[in-house]
Formats: C-alpha cells, sequence, structure tokens
C-alpha cells in the first residue's frame, strides 16, 4: 500500500510553489527581447559541451541504462528549442487576423509540474525550461528517483543562467528527494503538468484534477518499398535503432520490407552493424526481454546488444551495434516482438504488395504504439500517401532516422521537444509536438467586422428547400 504524503513534503511543496510564483511575478512585465535573452542564457549554460557531457553522462552512470557515449549528443535538442523560441513571440500581441477581425494576446499558462524520465535527466529539464521561461512560466521539476542526481544537477545549471541573466533563480527549482506521494501532490497544485514518461506517470498526471500534457507508448514501425535506396535506409535504420541504445519511443521498431529488397536489405543492415537471430535465440530473447507478466525486464532495456544477448544467454560478436528478428506474421499481444522493445532490437517483416504493408501496419498499431509514429522509405509518392491515410499516427518521417527526426530536426520542420503528443489514439490531449505554445494561456480580442453570413441556398446547398416529413 502505498504511503501517504507526510507534513514535511507537503509543507515543501507549498513553500516551492509560492516561490515559483514570486519568481513569476518578477518577469511578469519583461519584454520579448529581455525574455529571449533569458532563454539564451539558459539554452548556452546548459547545452553547452562541456557542462552537458558531463551531466549527461552522469545521467547514465546513475540511471545505469543508455549510450554514455552518445547521449552528450542530444545537447543539440536544446539548441533546436531555442532556434524555434526565438522564432516565436510569446508575450503581448502574437497574432492578428485583420480579416476576421481577430486579435490574439499571449498569457503565461502558470507555475509547471514537469516530471523527468530516467532516459533523458538532463536533457528534458532545459528543453522545457528555455520555452517555459520565454512564456513567463515557472516549473517545478520532479526526477525519477533513478536519477534524481543528475536533473537536481541540471537544475542548479538553469538557476545560474537565470542570475547571469537577472532573472529570479526560483522560475526552477528541482525535488531532491523524490516520492510518488509528493509528486502527486505537486501535480495536484501546479496549474499544469508535464509528463514525459511512462504509463504510469501519464496516467497519474491526468488524475491530478489539473491540466495536463502527457505522452504515449512508441512502437515505431518503418515500410522500406522497393524504390527506397537500400544503402540509406539501412543507415538511417541503424542510426535510429542505436541512438542512446534504443531508449527512445521513436526507435525504430518494426521494419517492414517488401518481398523484391528483402534479402538485400537484409544484408544492408547487417553492414551496418546488425545480427540476425536464429529462431532459438529468439526464444531465448522472448523469455530474457519480457516476465511472466509481459513486462519489459530492466536489465535489457537501453543496453548493448551484447548485453542483451548475454542475458538472454548466448553471445554475438563484439562489432555488432543492433539485434534483428524475424517476425514474418507474428503480430498481436502474445507476439512480444511486435511490441514495443526499448533496446537495440528490431523485428522484420516482409510484404508483397503495399496493401499487404497497410495491412501489417495496421495490425502492429492494433497492438500497441498506437498514436507515436511511423516512418517510410520510399519515392513513390502514391504509397507515400497512402500510409499517411491510413497510419493511426501523429507523425511520419520520409526517409529520415526516426528517432533523430520526429521530435524535431535541422532538417525538417517538425518543432523540436522532447514530449510527442500521441493524440486521443495515445490517450492524449494532442497530437501536436509538445512546445512552448502548449506552456502560454491566450486571450482572443475580437472586433466588429461586415457579416459573414453565407445564403441558405449557399449553406444548404442540394437539400434547401427540400420536404422533410
Amino acid at each position: 500500500m502505498a504511503r501517504e504524503l507526510t507534513e514535511d513534503e507537503r509543507a515543501l511543496a507549498a513553500d516551492m510553489l509560492a516561490r515559483a510564483r514570486a519568481a513569476m511575478a518578477e518577469i511578469g512585465d519583461w519584454s520579448q527581447p529581455r525574455l529571449d535573452r533569458l532563454s539564451q542564457a539558459i539554452a548556452w549554460y546548459a547545452g553547452n559541451e562541456r557542462t552537458f557531457t558531463r551531466l549527461a553522462e552522469q545521467g547514465v552512470d546513475e540511471s545505469g541504462i543508455g549510450d554514455r557515449a552518445g547521449r552528450p549528443g542530444k545537447r543539440f535538442k536544446i539548441h533546436m528549442v531555442l532556434r524555434d523560441v526565438l522564432r516565436t513571440p510569446s508575450t503581448g500581441i502574437v497574432e492578428v487576423d485583420e480579416a476576421r477581425g481577430l486579435v490574439k494576446y499571449a498569457k503565461p499558462a502558470g507555475v509547471i509540474a514537469s516530471l523527468i524520465p530516467m532516459t533523458n535527466p538532463a536533457m528534458t529539464p532545459p528543453v522545457t525550461g528555455v520555452s517555459s521561461a520565454n512564456a513567463r512560466n515557472a516549473v517545478i521539476f520532479s526526477p525519477h528517483p533513478r536519477t534524481a542526481r543528475t536533473t537536481f544537477g541540471m537544475v542548479d545549471v538553469m538557476r545560474a543562467a537565470c542570475r547571469a541573466a537577472g532573472a529570479p533563480e526560483d522560475l526552477f527549482q528541482s525535488i531532491r528527494n523524490p516520492s510518488i506521494p509528493l509528486t502527486q501532490h505537486l501535480m495536484a497544485i501546479c496549474d499544469l503538468t508535464l509528463a514525459t514518461g511512462g504509463k504510469p506517470m501519464v496516467q497519474a498526471a491526468y488524475s491530478s484534477g489539473r491540466p495536463a500534457y502527457g505522452v504515449g507508448a512508441g512502437n515505431s514501425s518503418i515500410v522500406i518499398d522497393e524504390t527506397a535506396d537500400i544503402e540509406i535506409a539501412a543507415r538511417n535504420t541503424r542510426i535510429s535503432k542505436t541512438s542512446d541504445f534504443g531508449s527512445g519511443c521513436s526507435a525504430d521498431g518494426n521494419i517492414i520490407i517488401q518481398r523484391s529488397i528483402y534479402d538485400d536489405m537484409v544484408a544492408a543492415l547487417q553492414a551496418e552493424g546488425g545480427y540476425l537471430c536464429s529462431d532459438a535465440e529468439k526464444a531465448l530473447l522472448e523469455k530474457a526481454m519480457w516476465d511472466e507478466l509481459g513486462n519489459r525486464t530492466f536489465p535489457t532495456i537501453a543496453c548493448r546488444p551484447q548485453r542483451t544477448a548475454d542475458v538472454a544467454g548466448f553471445s554475438i560478436p563484439k562489432d555488432r551495434t543492433f539485434l534483428m528478428v524475424e517476425n514474418q506474421g507474428q503480430i498481436g499481444p502474445q507476439h512480444k516482438f511486435s511490441q514495443e522493445k526499448l533496446t537495440t532490437l528490431m523485428a522484420l517483416y516482409h510484404f508483397e504488395t503495399f496493401d499487404d504493408a497497410l495491412d501489417t501496419v495496421r495490425r502492429i498499431y492494433e497492438t500497441g504504439g498506437k498514436g507515436h509514429s511511423c516512418g517510410i522509405y520510399s519515392h513513390d509518392d502514391d504509397h507515400i500517401d497512402r500510409l499517411a491515410r491510413l497510419a493511426p499516427v501523429s507523425r511520419m518521417m520520409v526517409r529520415q532516422p526516426q528517432s533523430k527526426a520526429n521530435a524535431g530536426a535541422w532538417t525538417n520542420g517538425m518543432p523540436m521537444t522532447s514530449s510527442l503528443g500521441c493524440g486521443i489514439w495515445g490517450g492524449n490531449i494532442t497530437n501536436e509536438n509538445v512546445t512552448m505554445k502548449h506552456m502560454m494561456n491566450y486571450t482572443w480580442v475580437s472586433r466588429p467586422i461586415p457579416e459573414d453570413r453565407p445564403s441558405e441556398e449557399e449553406l444548404f446547398g442540394e437539400f434547401f428547400g427540400r420536404e422533410v416529413a
């Protein structure tokens, strides 16, 4: 039975909330240039190579999962968020529609409770902080217990950035000793919750009684047809699957390949470092990666493929960077490899006609990951259009490494974020990448315009005047 909130925790939360509101009041009348300068300070202090590398590596060491060598590269996500923020007005008049007589004013959302996942304890706070401060909000961060020290350290850096920019440091605070009761209470007293993490965390945010943005589970599926450039598709698939050892919800999980190029594509994936498991090795992996209740086992999450294989009871060469299992026709709750993997392993499928590919996609998302993302390697615009019309996902990447693209990239137009809304499919309120615009209130000012009233004939079309019983 979960323990109840202690009086000390209640007092701590009340004090943090009061300090956050006082900090917001201090920047309530700041101009756009001054807010932009604040965001620049936060992004630089948190996203400079030396500081971010230290904390990113600390996060891997503290949690025991993820790629220590690769995770420091995520600092560029902070840079991309800053780019987007500097191009987006966040105070005063932010939109004018003269034709409709509408003017929109931006206001702060309030004090935000931000729940930090153990997979990104160094990156998520500044990604949120650069946007929230520009929108004149304050944030109280609730770290994952496994990575509380890393998150607290990053928030300290962000507080130093506030001081350097002449802003109150209490725009950012972090719980030092997180607990479930304290986090639940925090969500209940703050104005808005950003829940980036697992399903229990998101469900708790939605049940807090306050507005919340949550994310959904991933099960990213990639279609590769015979018009694809096989070498590019294989390279991007490897990049996406091995990024931070597959810890992200966007990492390629299911690769659906046209039969005519299947053997060549598998060979290209092997050339990129893939290891194709035998049927016996696949059975050992399933037993090691899921427990008897169907839950993913911690020792095999976001780790090198050699470690996963070792836990399962077999070995693979040292130069292999990801695992592959053939999973043709094996889709559904009883087939574990058609679900989200969260490590350096992907399932392979093949199809004859594009209708077959679409059916495979449909069945995979009925199993898990609905609302999140998918991708395609194709130069056939009809195939791209058909997948976009059918796939129950919020974002679809064309010829791009999924986990490096759908949350925003230098080479596409997706808004940069660390929180991917999955829409009603995924139990979320938004399909969008959660960004600064989701951290603001808006006041709509409406002036009178010339009457915009179509005739009844225009409105009702062929049904106008028809006799109705």
